[in-house]
């Protein structure tokens, strides 16, 4: 018996878990922990920041990036396994 993932699914799922985390990560910026964390993020995201716009804009990158490699997972496990 097949098991099938579900693309839409799995990139939908990991674009919220990524946004929500990402949003987490700007508030923990702006009370002053985790600024290792931030600091990774600021390098790594082009438009991620401490500040209000920078926190949603992280969010939609974040979002963006996590939805399409989730759904090319969920193509490449249907694919081949």
């Amino acid at each position: 018996m097949k098991h099938e993932l579900n693309p839409k699914a799995l990139a939908i799922s990991l674009a919220l878990i990524s946004a929500l985390m990402m949003l987490l990560l700007g508030i923990a910026g702006n009370i002053g922990i985790y600024a290792g964390a931030v600091e990774m993020m600021k390098q790594w995201h082009m438009f991620f920041d401490i500040t209000i716009l920078g926190t949603i804009a992280g969010m939609i990158e974040a979002g963006i990036i996590s939805f399409i490699f989730g759904w090319l997972i969920a193509y490449a496990y249907n694919k081949f396994v």
